[in-house]
């Protein structure tokens, strides 16, 4: 294709754009809160995961062994803990290391309360830092350790202690946020191809003159069809360059807000460079592809040539 034909093909889309007044405003903004609310999900969606990834980290399962448990008693356990085949870790806390970590956890004001305990008074029992390889297992894990003191006449584990409530409804909240994010994307989507639809046939309609002219002297099928095809492609590239535009510099003003205005340090929301331009390309590509796709459909069936 030459490109004073394609120039013409660009300049003649271009003019139906303006020609259509109010019905391109209205695919334009129909496409926008689409891919505006998918890009919304797409961030919320990146945020929890990386907040689900956070808390993988720190969620392990506390193991608290009953007092004067003796040393072949304890690493017994150990290996019998061991064989479970959820876990990832298996770390010996001893009490007098549990003392430590408690008083550095207190910080100054604390260890005043722990000034009388020392190796010999320390009232903490011996315990296991244990990490599983999936969030999802912990509970099962926890479960199975639990049982070996069904099978051990001793009881040697005096309490199982895990945090994983909390990455267990992050896990709920995530897939939520997925489907509804999805029900509602593809039902603006709907409706933003039918929007281009309409306004890809009044554009059609209003030029089906010039177009039977166009076939009388010899114009291809292609040569009628490409301004309508463009149409169609600049609307979505109109409608998601704005929701890109909104969605970068809203989500940047965002982490400014949360980090230094309102000054909560201990939410880490990805950066722009993470996720930000990964969105916005993603919206672009889905928003033109989105205007081409309507314009298709409307070309295809109203458009005879």
């Amino acid at each position: 294709m030459r490109f004073s034909t394609v120039a013409r093909h660009l300049r003649e889309g271009g003019k139906n754009v303006a020609r259509n007044g109010w019905m391109s405003f209205a695919s334009i903004g129909s496409i926008a809160i689409s891919l505006f609310i998918l890009g919304v999900f797409m961030l919320l969606a990146f945020n929890v995961n990386k907040l689900a990834d956070q808390l993988d980290n720190q969620v392990q399962i506390r193991v608290y062994l009953k007092l004067d448990l003796g040393r072949p008693k304890i690493e017994e356990v150990s290996r019998t803990i061991r064989r479970i085949q959820e876990l990832k870790s298996v770390t010996f806390v001893s009490k007098e290391e549990g003392l430590k970590r408690l008083r550095d956890s207190m910080g100054e004001e604390g260890k005043a309360a722990l000034e009388g305990y020392d190796n010999e008074t320390n009232p903490l029992p011996d315990a296991f830092d244990i990490e599983v390889y999936e969030p999802q297992t912990i509970s099962y894990a926890a479960k199975q350790i639990q049982a070996i003191n069904d099978t051990d006449p001793d009881k040697p584990i005096m309490a199982v202690k895990y945090g994983a409530g909390t990455v267990e409804k992050l896990f709920k909240i995530t897939n939520a946020v997925r489907n509804i994010g999805l029900f509602i994307v593809l039902l603006l989507a709907v409706m933003a191809m039918f929007l281009i639809s309409t306004t890809i046939k009044t554009t059609i309609v209003a030029r089906r003159r010039e177009i039977s002219i166009m076939k009388m002297v010899g114009a291809t099928n292609s040569f009628i069809r490409w301004p309508f095809f463009i149409e169609g492609a600049l609307i979505g590239l109109i409608g998601s360059g704005v929701t890109s535009a909104v969605l970068l510099f809203g989500y940047s003003e965002l982490i400014t807000t949360t980090e230094q205005d309102i000054g909560l340090y201990m939410i880490q929301l990805a950066s722009v460079n993470e996720v930000g331009w990964y969105v916005a390309g993603t919206v672009l590509i889905l928003g033109t592809i989105l205007g081409i796709w309507g314009s298709t459909i409307s070309v295809r069936k109203y458009l005879k040539v």
